[in-house]
């Protein structure tokens, strides 16, 4: 099988022969020479391993945003759907997937991530949920994420969900998780039994993780007895 680039080089040259034959004979006639056209220049095939690399990276997120929500109804399912309505992204097919930030990915807001995405559209999410119908019962669900220094490397996300924990305290739970994840793939050394605020200090002395973040949505289960829901999620955008 004879390759693209074979095939251009034959035709330049084929046509550099030609110009040089054009120019013997009106040399022979005592006449200027013609300038001979310019060989088209053709652009090298891909290889195959950078073909497959493109369409890889349509696969790579860009973007990101975070959301949370909570929703109330007498049925399990339909508490689920109103806490995504008050997400916002009850009109998506939500796929859920494992906790990977990808290198140079942006945190977009909410608003800004809802606007890139079309009711049925198929969308990524890291996705945390808590259902509860006991009385009186503290639900809460959350999302850490860590961030690292260096633009080509990957960040982590963590999903946490529990009864019986405050909003701050699950959301320092998330976010710590996060970045013991990731400290441990740059090799920050770190005492896993530190408070976060002790490790969050050592992280930033490590100057390799630039920022951690979460975002988390607690309820209270009604006296009623009814279900409640809450969401706490990140969205992929590609």
């Amino acid at each position: 099988m004879v390759s693209k680039n074979s095939n251009a080089k034959d035709d330049k040259e084929e046509a550099i022969v030609e110009a040089e034959k054009i120019a013997a004979e009106a040399a022979a006639l005592g006449q200027a020479a013609p300038v001979p056209p310019k060989p088209k220049e053709t652009t090298p095939a891909k290889g195959k391993d950078e073909d497959t690399a493109e369409r890889y990276r349509l696969f790579v997120p860009r973007k990101i945003f975070f959301t949370k929500g909570v929703g109330t109804h007498k049925r399990e399912l339909r508490s689920f759907e109103l806490a995504l309505r008050d997400a916002g992204i009850e009109k998506f097919n939500l796929v859920q997937v494992s906790s990977i930030l990808p290198p140079g990915c942006k945190v977009v807001s909410r608003n800004e991530g809802l606007s890139n995405l079309l009711p049925g559209m198929v969308a990524y999410t890291v996705l945390a949920r808590c259902s509860s119908n006991e009385p009186h019962r503290l639900i809460v669900a959350s999302i850490g994420c860590a961030v690292p220094a260096e633009q080509d490397a990957y960040g982590y996300l963590s999903e946490h969900h529990a009864c019986g924990e405050t909003e701050k305290t699950a959301g320092d739970y998330s976010e710590d998780l996060a970045a013991a994840m990731l400290a441990s793939t740059l090799g920050i050394e770190f005492d896993e039994d530190q408070s976060w605020d002790e490790k969050k200090e050592e992280f930033k002395i490590s100057d390799k993780i630039v920022k951690t973040t979460n975002v988390t949505q607690s309820a209270v289960i009604s006296p009623s007895g009814e279900y409640t829901t809450v969401v706490a999620a990140a969205v992929f955008l590609f």
